[in-house]
């Protein structure tokens, strides 16, 4: 225990020196809060709330992106292999790496939070507690699946590739940039078996259906599974030395991974209920944007001209 806390401070103090670590958990998550918010949202509190969720969600998932890269970044450049030389093991190295992650995500959410309260005047951010237990469940499950990406991978090109190819399909089919009810019943289907739709759904539902933790307990089973499975598999295929090196059939065991949610697709796609649910806060959410603005108004500006609100009939 001694070794994985000596271990996690350690890492979080080379994080908090690490410019790449920097870019992807600080910047790139305010950035895209104020995008949604400011750009997307327009300011308006309703929809604010309804986006927090995916920006929550891609909070979270891109800390696989910054883990990933900075593991295979100190095994190339040798890190790892004082790290070995330490009475520390591979699994309190793969640990401290997802804790020092959780430890500096979390203010990050926080920060989000308290912008969305006080300087876009989101009325209720929901139940926290589902918000606290997803986030704190995502980032370690997907900062494990950033621990499995660096011990599959030999090179730090090999790393951004991999990046870049679970990245895109996370973000734009789980519904954390293109709504969920604007995308195909094809694709939506497709969605059901992502983890990263879990995700971006449950945060919704906390934030919008205000949705207490025995509503979300699905979403939080197939994380925290996943997590167990990302973490064992990781720590069977570390290396510490940059010259070893893993072989392709190993890189299949990766696949693995995605029972959880494999399983979990088939019996969302007999079942319906993620996709009733987003077209159900969605329509709250339109039902709510009407309910605030004024009879005879456009957009929320009353009309200029006071005839036009008037009954009118037609003339015989």
């Amino acid at each position: 225990m001694t070794n994985l806390l000596t271990l996690t401070r350690m890492r979080v103090q080379l994080a908090l020196r690490n410019k790449m670590f920097f870019f992807f958990s600080i910047v790139m998550p305010i950035g895209f809060f104020f995008l949604y918010s400011g750009v997307f949202a327009k300011g308006d509190p309703i929809v604010v709330a309804y986006l927090l969720g995916p920006v929550l969600a891609l909070n979270v998932m891109g800390s696989f992106w910054g883990l990933s890269a900075t593991l295979v970044m100190f095994r190339e450049q040798g890190i790892l292999r004082r790290f070995h030389v330490t009475p520390a093991t591979a699994t309190d190295m793969l640990v401290s790496s997802v804790l020092a992650n959780y430890f500096l995500t979390i203010p990050t959410v926080v920060v989000e939070l308290l912008l969305a309260k006080f300087l876009f005047h989101v009325t209720s951010l929901g139940d926290l507690t589902s918000i606290f237990l997803l986030v704190s469940i995502g980032t370690v499950s997907f900062g494990s699946l950033g621990l499995v990406i660096a011990s599959v991978t030999n090179t730090m090109q090999e790393t951004q590739v991999l990046n870049q190819l679970l990245w895109l399909p996370l973000i734009f089919l789980s519904g954390a940039t293109i709504p969920f009810t604007s995308l195909s019943k094809s694709v939506q289907h497709i969605a059901l078996f992502l983890p990263a739709t879990y995700l971006v759904h449950g945060l919704k539902n906390a934030v919008v259906n205000n949705f207490g933790p025995s509503k979300i307990l699905l979403a939080l089973g197939s994380l925290g599974i996943w997590f167990l499975l990302t973490l064992f598999l990781s720590s069977q295929l570390f290396r510490w030395e940059p010259e070893a090196k893993i072989g392709r059939k190993a890189k299949f065991y990766v696949a693995t991974t995605a029972i959880p949610f494999l399983l979990l697709g088939i019996w969302e796609a007999k079942n319906g209920r993620v996709i009733a649910e987003e077209k159900f806060t969605m329509q709250r959410v339109d039902h709510s944007q009407k309910a605030e603005k004024p009879e005879g108004s456009k957009d929320g500006q009353p009309s200029s001209d006071p005839t036009k609100q008037e009954d009118t009939k037609p003339l015989d």
